[in-house]
C-alpha cells in the first residue's frame, strides 16, 4: 500500500529513516553522510538527475537539512541549492501557438522593443529587455504567449518565493509564512523543511526510558486522517513504543481555545480572529498589521496542551507531532518555546516508526481521552467556528450574536482580512487556515485527500470528553 502521495515524498522518509536509525545506534550523523547516501542512493539503478553522483550530493544536502539546516538562515524552509536547477525559466514565453502571423501586435504594444521575429516570423523575447508587464500575452489572438511560472513560485501565495540571478529559488524570511506549500508542490524536492528528528530521538535516549524525565508526544487532532492503513488507536501505541512517556492530545488545548475564545468574543465584542494556524497568524502579521490587536490572546492549541503538560511536569520534554510545517517556526517564539520543546511532522513519525521495525497494524489500540468531538474537528474546515460556537453555547452567552466566516486558503484569508483591514467585515470572527481544507491539507500530511475530512469527523466523534466545558475542567485539574 502506498503511504505517501509523491516519490518527493518517498525520498524525504528515506532520507529521515536512514537518519533515525543511525541516530538510535548511537551513530554520529555526521559521520554517516557517505553511508545514508549510498543506501539511498544505489549504484546499480538509474540515477534521478543526470548521475548518481549528484544525486548523493542533493541526499547529503537534505541529511544536513534534516539535522536543522543553515543556523545562519531563520527560515524553517530552506532551499537545496543543487537540486533547484531543472526549471526553466519563468516569466513570460512564446509557446509553438505561435503562428507567425502578419499583424505582430505582441510587438506593437511592447514599448520596450523586447519580441523580435526569425525568418519564420515567429515571436522571441528578450529577457534582457522585457518587464514581465504581460502586454504581448493580453494582444496575442492565438492566446500564444504564457507567463510561466515555476512550481514553487505557483504555490507560494505570499510571493515569498524569488529566483536568483544563477536560478535558484531564493526565500524571503519576512514574507515567509512556513505553510510548506513549496516543499508539497516542487517536483524536485529542492525546498525541504527543517527537522529535529534526531534532537527527538537523543532525547529519548537521555531520558533513560523516562527515569531521568519525561517525554511526552502530542498529537495533532489531524491524525484521525493519516496513517489509513492502520487505526488511529494503534498509531498511539506505535508512538508509545517509540519511549514516549504518554501520548496527549493537542484537541485538549483546541477545547481551551474555543472555551476562551468564546468568553474574549463576549467581554470585547468587535471582530476577532482565530489563533490556531500559525501561519495565519504570521500572514497577519506580515501583510495586515492593523488587525494584529484583533488576533485572538489565546496561544495555539499546540501551546495551551503543552502548558497543561509543563504546569503538571515542569521537568517534562514535549513533542508536537501533527501536519505542519509551520508549527516549527512557532515553536521558535519564546512564548511557546516555554511549552513545546520539539514539533515532528507525520512524515518524520512515519520515518521514527519505521527505523524501529514497528510494525503498526499489527499492534493493539490505545485509546486518547482528554477532547471532546468539537476539539478534534478543529483538524479541518469549519472545525474552529463549530467549537467557538459550542463554547458559547456552553457558557450561556444568549446575547452574544456570533457571526461567522471560514476561510481555508491564503486567496479567502486574504479577501476576509482585507475587509476587516477597511472597516467593512460584517462578521465578528474569522477562523483562518492557510492550507486548504485546514490541517488535513498541511503540506506534511502523508497523504491529502477529500476522504481525510469524514475521517476526521468520525474521529471527532469517537472522542470521550462528553463537552469542551469537561475537556477543559479535566484539563485544569492536572495543573
Amino acid at each position: 500500500m502506498r503511504i505517501f502521495d509523491t516519490n518527493v515524498q518517498e525520498l524525504k522518509y528515506k532520507v529521515l529513516m536512514e537518519l533515525a536509525w543511525q541516530t538510535w545506534r548511537g551513530n554520529d550523523a555526521f559521520m554517516v553522510f557517505n553511508e545514508i547516501a549510498n543506501e539511498i542512493v544505489k549504484k546499480d539503478e538509474n540515477p534521478m538527475s543526470c548521475c548518481i553522483y549528484k544525486d548523493r550530493a542533493i541526499v547529503a544536502e537534505r541529511i544536513r537539512i534534516a539535522l536543522g539546516g543553515d543556523k545562519n538562515n531563520p527560515n524553517v524552509i530552506q532551499v537545496i541549492g543543487i537540486a533547484c536547477d531543472e526549471c526553466p525559466e519563468a516569466g513570460h514565453v512564446v509557446t509553438d501557438l505561435c503562428r507567425g502571423c502578419v499583424a505582430h501586435r505582441c510587438a506593437d504594444g511592447c514599448k520596450l522593443g523586447a519580441i523580435t521575429f526569425d525568418e519564420e516570423q515567429r515571436a522571441h523575447i528578450d529577457k534582457e529587455k522585457c518587464v514581465e508587464c504581460g502586454k504581448c500575452a493580453k494582444l496575442c489572438p492565438y492566446s500564444a504567449i504564457t507567463n510561466f511560472k515555476r512550481p514553487c513560485e505557483r504555490s507560494c501565495k505570499v510571493d515569498a518565493i524569488s529566483m536568483a540571478k544563477d536560478g535558484v529559488a531564493t526565500i524571503d524570511s519576512e514574507k515567509c509564512i512556513a505553510c510548506g506549500a513549496c516543499v508539497y508542490q516542487c517536483p524536485f524536492g529542492a525546498t525541504l523543511d527543517v527537522s529535529s528528528i534526531t534532537d527527538v530521538i537523543k532525547t529519548i535516549m537521555a531520558s533513560e526510558n523516562n527515569k531521568n524525565f519525561h517525554v511526552y508526544a502530542m498529537v495533532a487532532p489531524a491524525i484521525g486522517g493519516q496513517f489509513t492503513y492502520a487505526k488511529p488507536g494503534q498509531v498511539i501505541t506505535a508512538i508509545k513504543e517509540l519511549g514516549f512517556y504518554s501520548v496527549e492530545e493537542a484537541a485538549m488545548g483546541a477545547d481551551i481555545v474555543a472555551y476562551h475564545e468564546a468568553e474574549e468574543l463576549s467581554e470585547k465584542g468587535g471582530y476577532m480572529t482565530s489563533s490556531c494556524c500559525p501561519a495565519f497568524v504570521k500572514y497577519i502579521h506580515t501583510k495586515f498589521p492593523n488587525v494584529v490587536p484583533n488576533i485572538s490572546s489565546s496561544l495555539s492549541p499546540m501551546a495551551e496542551a503543552g502548558r497543561v503538560i509543563k504546569a503538571a511536569d515542569p521537568d517534562a520534554k514535549v513533542v508536537f507531532i501533527g501536519p505542519c510545517t509551520a508549527k516549527k517556526a512557532e515553536v521558535r517564539i519564546p512564548e511557546v518555546n516555554k511549552y513545546i520543546d520539539y514539533v515532528m511532522t507525520f512524515e518524520e513519525l512515519q520515518a521514527m516508526i519505521d527505523s524501529k521495525d514497528i510494525i503498526v497494524e499489527e499492534l493493539p489500540e490505545t485509546d486518547l481521552a482528554e477532547a471532546s468531538r468539537f476539539g478534534r474537528k478543529f483538524a479541518r474546515t469549519g472545525g474552529v467556528t463549530e467549537a467557538v460556537q459550542e463554547a458559547i453555547k456552553e457558557h450561556g452567552f444568549e446575547d452574544l450574536e456570533f457571526n461567522p466566516i471560514i476561510c481555508d486558503g491564503v486567496d479567502k484569508c486574504k479577501t476576509a482580512l482585507l475587509r476587516a483591514n477597511k472597516g467593512v467585515l460584517p462578521n465578528n470572527f474569522i477562523e483562518g487556515m492557510v492550507c486548504t481544507g485546514g490541517c488535513i491539507g498541511g503540506a506534511a500530511c502523508l497523504s491529502h485527500g477529500d476522504a481525510n475530512k469524514a475521517a476526521i469527523d468520525k474521529y471527532g466523534d469517537n472522542a470521550a470528553m462528553p463537552d469542551i466545558k469537561t475537556a477543559v475542567e479535566t484539563a485544569e485539574s492536572r495543573k
